[in-house]
């Protein structure tokens, strides 16, 4: 995790953005450290992600928690994954983002 946060600190100084896509499944360490930090997260249709599996986690909050919670939709819809996307479609939507973010960049406009 700190070599992680180091690498992403330094993309950060330099103005690159950091593209985390989750794929299905995405569990445990991963997901609370390095997957969902990114500038923006990307996620595959119906992907799991999350740290612990339901079971244990409502054994831990002590409540039952909703259906699907840690899907990729449910995430997008509470503001954790910008973009649901399947794995054909990915390709081009990040060259496109790289693309946009990085004319932005070269031309000066950082908004």
């Amino acid at each position: 995790m700190a070599k992680t946060s180091c690498a992403l600190n330094e993309l950060s100084k330099k103005r690159l953005p950091y593209i985390s896509v989750l794929t299905d499944p995405t569990m445990g360490g991963v997901s609370a450290s390095l997957a969902m930090l990114g500038d923006i997260n990307i996620a595959e249709p119906n992907a799991l992600i999350g740290f612990a599996g339901p079971r244990v986690i409502e054994q831990t909050v002590g409540e039952k928690l909703p259906e699907g919670f840690q899907r990729s939709e449910f995430l997008r819809d509470h503001g954790a994954i910008d973009l649901i996307l399947s794995r054909k479609d990915q390709k081009n939507k990040i060259s496109d983002i790289i693309s946009t973010l990085t004319t932005n960049t070269l031309d000066g406009n950082t908004t």
